[in-house]
């Protein structure tokens, strides 16, 4: 009998550990992007006939070509929000070309939240740059390489913005967090609404080699292919300085104010074997290591 009602505390206990895990390892995992076609959410801002559109707009493709590049933008202004899309990267030879996603405010102290994909020669690896800037200053670049070939397939790349932290997915491992460390003196992108962009354009003066490796124009066009466009932020007016549903959305519940200990160990992953350069340990750049670094675990 007290063998049977021991088994039966340890089955108990079993099952609340094991659930008190799942709850750590989903806590705070984003909601699933919904899937819908470009024009849904997004215009073209120039060289409008280098986008290509298919299957209804649900999939474009961006060129790039020795004249111009082209690139996009939301309709809408965010202050907040959730921020998604499936890119498939430029194959082959790549080098000077630059595919980014990301987002920015319209004013001269701007904010900005930078994905930025850097092209490379034909069998090197394309390296992912983010970078935000807050108040106008920007310096916080960090780079890594991929697990993968973005060339291959679609990866989903996305942005979680609320009030207490920034944090880059890579299908949807998180690569990058930045915390708000406004009581530490570092500015945090919290009054300025954004728009989102995605551009394909030349940068070969910087992108591949610290410039160079020029971009290789018998190889033009260059295509990169995007598609499910998903936002589900905070629309707001570009004036606006605050979100009007603030605490209703599912992003800016408490669960989303930080990572979980799941995705704090997938960070480290990323970090431990795939960063090539990390700003906060750049000390001939920052010979104090600046302020936000340990907060965000980067140190």
């Amino acid at each position: 009998m007290v063998r049977k009602r021991c088994q039966g505390v340890w089955t108990y206990a079993y099952m609340l550990v094991a659930a008190l895990l799942m709850c750590v390892v989903a806590g705070a995992a984003p909601k699933k992007p919904v899937p819908v076609p470009f024009g849904k959410n997004y215009v073209p801002t120039w060289a409008f006939d280098h986008i290509k559109y298919f299957d209804g707009d649900s999939h474009i493709q961006l060129s790039l070509d020795k004249y111009t590049g082209t690139g996009f933008q939301s309709k809408g202004s965010y202050l907040f929000g959730h921020f998604s899309m499936r890119i498939k990267m430029v194959p082959g030879d790549s080098a000077g070309t630059v595919t980014a996603f990301y987002l920015a405010s319209q004013n001269s102290e701007h904010d900005e939240i930078d994905f930025e994909f850097l092209g490379n020669r034909t069998g090197q690896p394309y390296i992912l740059q983010t970078n935000v800037f807050t108040g106008g200053k920007g310096d916080r670049e960090q780079r890594i390489y991929l697990w993968f070939d973005p060339t291959k397939a679609f990866h989903s790349y996305s942005v979680l913005w609320n009030l207490h932290q920034i944090v880059f997915f890579v299908d949807d491992i998180p690569i990058r967090v930045f915390k708000n460390s406004k009581d530490l003196g570092v500015r945090f992108p919290f009054t300025q609404p954004m728009k989102v962009y995605s551009s394909l354009w030349n940068a070969d003066d910087w992108a591949t080699r610290g410039g160079l490796e020029k971009t290789d124009w018998s190889k033009a066009p260059f295509v990169a292919a995007y598609k499910d466009f998903h936002i589900d932020g905070c629309q707001s007016s570009v004036n606006a300085k605050y979100c009007a549903t603030r605490g209703k959305h599912w992003w800016d519940q408490k669960k989303y104010r930080d990572l979980d200990d799941y995705q704090w160990r997938r960070l480290r992953w990323v970090r431990r074997k795939f960063t090539i350069y990390n700003y906060c340990m750049d000390r001939k750049r920052f010979p104090v290591m600046p302020r936000e670094c340990k907060r965000d675990r980067d140190a």
